[in-house]
């Protein structure tokens, strides 16, 4: 049996323990007609896609077999053949893009904690990171041959170059911080990369390397500001990136000897995903429109956006077909899950290349949720996604997203339609620190965790009450990481007890002891927002509601994979303990094998199921 191991020398097992009485199956109630939870879990995510150098092949990731396995197919549309076999689940939001050589005869990725170069003809992938403990982010140079990838050495980031055989690698560069998304020049003299110094944690800037003399250039020098994502034009003349400096993410220009700094888009709205024309002309990019993100074309000289596709659904990673006719393109709304499209420039029309939804699934009426916004306690508006239910059954659930630098949108979210059919009204806030609403929002729980944005899940369920169809007496907070650390601290911190019970997914409860045990990077994550504990001791003690454990008053179900190294699952057991000194009401399960996001269907049967089993008998009457 999997278990991990507290630093004290605690052994925490996979298990499933309660404390009070237990909530059993309702027999009086029965899935929706037309719905059972084996056919959700059977939908297979395509994702992470790249087109080939030629424009004749897609290479992208697809969760199915509990693997997230690379896969390539016609860019016309065909059957998929498989490249690679032992590629373990990643969360999709955590994972790689393959990357295709120059000639397009091999793929490089990420597995096994390696990179692993393979044919895409066919043929085994070799590792060619043996000289590291681990590597990732492999990124080819313009001939063909060499790589760059990404380590983790004396605790910092850093880029090596070595080639598709694994030869020792040289180290690039040497800075006082980490560097990360690494992009050769079209002529692979330089290294563009985005580098975070280790004194400004709220700093992001490009910065860009000359490979033969290692001479290094800040081409943005800006403190508490971030700036990422650097892509060249096709004549290495010019480097698009994102920048937080007007306020919003939006799209910059600087050319590679640091002159000519502009802001090229002025949308008031978050950009993502550029990707630069063959000709240079145009930047195609996602434009992420209160939740909806749209299709773009951003004009390269005066910075008119051009929409391809909007509508309610989320459009990512746009590559360019090789004559800049069409694009090929990631998208998914909340009636339909993530595929692969082809968009052509000039006129819109779209093929789908994919099909990963499934006809008894696409029979059921799926709901498209509404925009709705309320005021916190401060007065602050706080934008939250609406989900009402054909026949409600009276009871509700408010379910705030991870993060906390995220955002829920419109995309594929299957189980909060599972709800919806069984007749719950789902409300999915966007509270303070989430993004897209703009950085002063963003930044609105810095030095704040558990409190302003505490307040705007309350606030979300007392919007619930002016619903007539909702009984005020039985709507519920569930939560995934972040969302379930604000379960937790719902329950802990509202006077009114609001919330006839919650569900934690993988939350914490203690961000002191959590950030000592998780791993590097949510280390360094939390104290972009919250600064070090030992100079900020305070504020991450004011962010902990394991400390007003007594003031928990409802049931709370809680899981969490034991190989979890975002949220350690010690942030539950500590959660579990405290709760059982306290005499309060729980139900606790932990699952072996399972990292942050639980991946295995297995796991994502028995968690659901007992999610349902939970609010069915805590929040439905008889």
């Amino acid at each position: 049996m999997s278990a991990v191991r507290n630093p004290d020398g605690q052994v925490i097992e996979e298990k499933y323990e309660r404390q009070g009485w237990p909530a059993v199956k309702r027999p009086d109630l029965k899935p929706p007609h037309g719905w059972e939870m084996a056919l959700i879990t059977a939908v297979n995510r395509v994702r992470n896609h790249q087109l080939s150098p030629d424009g004749e092949q897609i290479a992208f990731i697809w969760d199915r077999e509990e693997q997230s396995d690379v896969y390539v197919m016609p860019s016309a549309g065909g059957w998929p053949r498989r490249i690679s076999t032992r590629r373990a689940a990643v969360a999709y939001w955590a994972d790689e893009i393959p990357q295709w050589s120059p000639d397009g005869r091999f793929l490089a990725f990420t597995m096994l904690d390696h990179v692993y170069v393979a044919p895409a003809s066919g043929g085994l992938p070799q590792k060619i990171s043996d000289f590291a403990a681990s590597a990732s982010s492999p990124v080819w140079l313009p001939d063909g041959h060499q790589l760059v990838v990404s380590v983790e050495r004396n605790d910092q980031v850093q880029l090596l170059l070595t080639d598709r055989d694994g030869r020792w690698p040289r180290q690039i560069i040497q800075t006082p911080g980490d560097a990360w998304d690494a992009k050769p020049s079209p002529d692979g003299r330089f290294l563009l990369f985005t580098h975070r110094p280790f004194d400004d944690m709220n700093r992001l800037d490009i910065w860009l390397v000359e490979l033969e003399t290692g001479q290094l250039r800040p081409l943005t020098n800006t403190p508490k500001l971030r700036s990422w994502g650097g892509v060249w034009s096709p004549d290495g003349q010019q480097i698009a990136f994102i920048s937080q400096r007007p306020a919003f993410n939006e799209v910059w220009l600087v050319r590679p000897d640091g002159s000519g700094l502009r802001q090229l888009s002025h949308e008031g709205a978050d950009f993502a995903d550029l990707a630069w024309s063959p000709d240079g002309s145009q930047i195609a990019c996602s434009i992420n429109r209160a939740g909806a993100y749209e299709l773009a074309l951003l004009d390269a000289q005066s910075g008119q956006v051009r929409t391809l596709r909007a509508g309610y659904g989320v459009h990512a990673l746009p590559n360019w077909s090789p004559d800049g006719r069409c694009l090929t393109v990631e998208y998914e709304d909340p009636i339909l899950p993530p595929d692969l499209y082809k968009v052509e420039v000039e006129n819109g029309r779209t093929t789908q290349l994919t099909f990963s939804n499934l006809p008894a699934l696409a029979a059921n009426p799926l709901v498209m949720p509404e925009v709705v916004n309320y005021k916190s306690y401060d007065g602050l508006e706080i934008p939250a996604f609406l989900y009402r239910p054909a026949k409600s059954n009276g009871a509700a659930v408010v379910n705030p997203h991870g993060g906390p630098s995220s955002l829920y949108n419109f995309g594929w979210d299957i189980w909060a339609q599972y709800f919806v059919a069984k007749g719950y009204t789902w409300i999915a806030p966007n509270y303070r620190g989430s993004t897209g609403y703009g950085v002063t929002f963003e930044h609105a729980n810095y030095n704040d965790w558990g409190v302003g944005d505490t307040q705007d899940c309350l606030h979300g369920a007392r919007f619930l009450h002016q619903f007539g169809e909702i009984d005020k007496e039985r709507i519920a907070i569930f939560g995934a990481s972040y969302g379930g650390y604000m379960t937790a601290c719902c329950l802990s911190r509202d006077p009114d007890y609001l919330f006839a019970c919650g569900v934690s997914k993988y939350g914490d409860s203690n961000v002191i002891s959590s950030w000592a045990q998780c791993n590097r990077d949510l280390r360094l994550y939390t104290e972009i927002f919250l600064g070090h504990p030992a100079q900020n001791r305070a504020v991450h003690r004011a962010a902990s509601p394991i400390a007003q454990v007594d003031n928990v008053q409802k049931p709370v179900f809680i899981a969490h994979g034991l190989d979890d190294t975002v949220v350690p699952p010690q942030a539950s057991e500590e959660w579990v303990e405290a709760l059982r000194r306290a005499g309060k009401t729980f139900e606790y399960k932990t699952y072996a094998g399972e990292a942050h996001g639980f991946l295995h269907k297995k796991t994502v049967l028995d968690f659901y199921g007992r999610m349902e089993t939970f609010l069915d008998w805590y929040l439905l009457p008889k």
